[in-house]
This record gives structure tokens, C-alpha cells and sequence, in this order.
């Protein structure tokens, strides 16, 4: 008998950022394959270097990640396979010894520095907020200075050799990201499930969203989320982006979606995938 393939998940790395930490939960026993953008952990899925690719999509404080979802939108065709919701706690990292009135700058996601922003306002209003490619870049980029300090998990604090100097420093408590998995094909149904998509319009006129709004209502399909984001083609132009409950080959959420295709430019009307709703459990 042959030995089963080692499923392979891409994710943001380097190790220890929270897609990580995602990674993990949903799929302990995978080969973890950091990269250095999301839009790498897509071509590494693409081309076969991964089965899957782990990237955020959005933030109880902070909202959606932008760039992911512009990601989704425009830059490939994979498809949305399953959620992760991962429960965030922000910690500030120094080397050790460092005291807080040392600090200079703060290194980190530009998520993770926005979800802190108060506890940075308020404990360390002199210091400089510098970005990072991820919160484990931020850790070791801080390592090499000589008064810096970084915003990032207990586990690259572990990985890194870094002090926690303060651990909670996230502006709520109940924080949390929604992370999503790309696939090269969705879910099956499962009867618990969630349908992800975006659409645009061809003209601009009042009323014309209601339309679409009206093509699940009237189903008793309910939307978990609507959001929009700029086109990218003139100012004014957006793309809706929708979350409903139910699997895309479920009878009413189907004959939906051919309605709101012909509400919606053909064009920019794209289903990103349906999958099992979160339940607290890995895949």
C-alpha cells in the first residue's frame, strides 16, 4: 500500500503570524508552506506547489482586509473552500530586557497595528508605528534594532527568542479574523453552509441594488454580509461583494444567483465559492 500524499497549505509567513496560527487549526497534521505575500499563497495553489492557501478576509475591529479581498476579485480564479475564525491576541515583543520608556519604534501588519491603536496611543505616544509584510517579519525586523519593539503572537515570540514586554494589547477582547481557504474547486453541500460572491452593475441608477437585494429576500436567503469596494476603473464605479447562507447548488440560492446575473454586469458577476460555515472545528 502506498504512503497517502502530505496535504500541503500555503499561508502568509514567515512563521508565526496568526495566518499561520490559522493554518494550523484548520489542519494540524498538513506541510505548512510560509509565503511572502497572499498573493504568492494564491500562485503557489495555482501552480501546484500547495493544495491550499490560507489568506484574511476580515477583522471584528478592523473590517475587511482590502488587499485580500481585491485579491479575490481580481487577481484569481481559485475558490473559496472553507473559514476559519481564529480568536487574536496582539502582544507587544521586545528583545529581552527592553523597557517599555526605551521604545522608539513599533513594528508590524498594518491590521495588527490598527486593531492596537489605542494601547499605542496611550502607552507609547512618542513612538514611531513603522508597516511590515507580517507580524513574524515585524518580530524579526525588531530583533535588529536597538530600541524597537514589534506587535505579534505568543508564537513568535517563541520562534524568535523575543520578550513579551505586554500580552493583550489588542483594543477589544473579543477580537477575532475570519480567515478563508483557496482551492482550486468549493466545497460540496453540506446543509450548513455559506456562498461568497461579488457582482457589479452596468449603469448607475436608484433602486438598481434593491433589485438584487429583493433576488435572495424574496427566497428567504439571508445575507451575512454586504460590502462594496472600488472598482479600479474610474471613481464612483464599485463592486458589491455578498456572504448568503446556503450552497450555491441549493434550489433557491441557484435560481437567485441566475436572477442577479441578469441584474449585473456579466462581466464583473463572480461566485467565489460556497462552503461549510465555521463551526469551531478543523477541517
Amino acid at each position: 500500500m502506498t504512503e497517502q500524499k502530505r496535504r500541503r497549505i500555503a499561508y502568509l509567513g514567515p512563521p508565526g503570524t496568526f495566518t499561520e496560527e490559522a493554518a494550523i487549526l484548520y489542519a494540524p497534521q498538513a506541510e505548512h508552506i510560509p509565503c511572502k505575500s497572499p498573493g504568492a499563497v494564491a500562485q503557489a495553489v495555482t501552480s501546484g506547489m500547495a493544495d491550499e492557501g490560507i489568506i484574511a478576509i476580515e477583522n471584528s475591529l478592523e473590517g475587511a482586509v482590502a488587499d485580500n479581498l481585491d485579491l479575490l476579485i481580481h487577481e484569481t480564479h481559485l475558490s473559496i473552500c472553507y473559514e476559519v475564525v481564529l480568536p487574536i491576541v496582539q502582544c507587544l515583543l521586545g528583545k529581552p530586557g527592553t523597557r517599555m520608556e526605551d521604545i522608539q519604534t513599533i513594528s508590524s501588519h498594518p491590521q495588527a497595528l490598527g486593531q492596537c491603536r489605542r494601547f499605542i496611543e496611550q502607552r507609547l505616544p512618542k513612538a514611531q508605528v513603522k508597516a511590515a509584510l507580517s507580524t513574524s517579519a515585524a518580530v524579526e525586523q525588531m530583533l535588529s534594532e536597538e530600541h524597537g519593539a514589534a506587535i505579534a503572537n505568543r508564537r513568535a515570540a517563541q520562534l524568535y527568542g523575543a520578550e513579551i514586554l505586554v500580552e493583550g494589547v489588542q483594543d477589544s477582547a473579543s477580537n477575532e479574523t475570519r480567515f478563508v481557504v483557496l482551492a482550486k474547486a468549493d466545497h460540496e453541500p453540506t446543509g450548513h453552509d455559506k456562498t461568497s460572491l461579488c457582482f457589479a452593475f452596468t449603469e448607475d441608477r436608484a433602486g438598481i441594488l434593491v433589485g438584487v437585494m429583493q433576488a435572495f429576500s424574496s427566497r428567504g436567503i439571508s445575507l451575512a454580509k454586504i460590502e462594496s469596494r472600488p472598482s479600479k476603473e474610474s471613481l464612483g464605479k464599485y463592486i458589491f461583494l455578498v456572504d448568503l447562507e446556503g450552497h450555491r447548488l441549493d434550489p433557491p440560492v441557484k435560481a437567485a444567483l441566475e436572477e442577479v446575473v441578469q441584474q449585473t454586469d456579466p462581466h464583473r458577476f463572480k461566485i467565489f465559492g460556497s462552503y461549510p460555515r465555521y463551526n469551531g472545528r478543523p477541517s
